[in-house]
């Protein structure tokens, strides 16, 4: 039997205002995705509403409710600054709550998806390569959900992968060799370079971006190849994709 009142980290994905003073929040816990109530934070007396910002990694202290639970107590772990300064951080910051919120269900345990988020929030705080820390992200993400796309061996016959593979099929679920080209005909081309990073992300920690330098060429095409390949499985791009053009462009 659960108890009446818990503590557990989490991070806000999402929130809304609420009844009268009120907010709603997702956020995202080890033991799940849950939403939860902030009672009385939107008045100017609220001691708990700095600590329950958008995307803000928190320790808290929840009361079981017969709906929704509710938040006696938050303190922050990690706001995440330098995100919150920089548009171009802050973009991805929402595409990752995205897609996390995609591939999860309420109240479904997974740590280490949650982990993930955490260590995803920390990177884009700091990298020198967001957007690389996205395509590391989406690999991981994909690996833990069980939609691991194959990058070592062909997606249609199993044999190990060489450098002449050129061909990415998000319907067969990655590359195929070429011997194996004809079984997806609308296969998107694959350079080497590009093949060669999302293989390296998928099999190195996240730490390991810092020392790539690629062409902009290179980056956008891998995002492309991920891109295909999660509106394959999820039938349509994230609502956050958009936004983060936007702010692309505008950089």
């Amino acid at each position: 039997m659960r108890e009446r009142v818990y503590r557990t980290e989490a991070v806000i994905l999402r929130r809304s205002d609420f009844a009268e003073a009120d907010r709603l929040l997702l956020i995202a816990t080890p033991a799940g995705k849950s939403r939860v109530v902030a009672k009385g934070v939107r008045k100017t007396t609220s001691r708990i509403a700095g600590h329950i910002e958008l995307f803000t990694h928190t320790s808290m202290l929840l009361a079981v409710g017969r709906n929704l639970d509710i938040i006696t107590q938050s303190q922050i772990i990690s706001s995440f600054p330098q995100m919150r300064a920089e548009i171009a951080r802050l973009s991805r910051a929402y595409y990752i709550a995205e897609l996390y919120d995609k591939f999860t269900e309420d109240g479904e345990e997974n740590r280490p998806l949650f982990q993930l988020l955490v260590d995803s929030f920390t990177a884009i705080d700091q990298s020198a390569n967001p957007d690389l820390v996205l395509r590391a992200y989406e690999l991981r993400l994909l690996h833990i959900a069980g939609y691991r796309p194959h990058l070592h061996n062909c997606a249609v016959c199993g044999d190990l992968l060489a450098e002449d593979a050129d061909r990415f099929s998000p319907q067969l679920g990655g590359v195929i060799c070429p011997r194996d080209r004809k079984a997806d005909q609308r296969a998107m081309a694959m350079s080497g370079p590009a093949f060669r990073l999302l293989r390296y992300l998928q099999s190195q920690p996240m730490s390991a971006i810092e020392a790539l330098h690629l062409s902009t060429a290179v980056r956008g095409e891998a995002e492309e190849l991920m891109r295909s390949y999660l509106r394959n499985l999820l039938e349509r791009d994230l609502k956050s994709v958009a936004f983060l053009q936007d702010v692309m462009r505008g950089e």
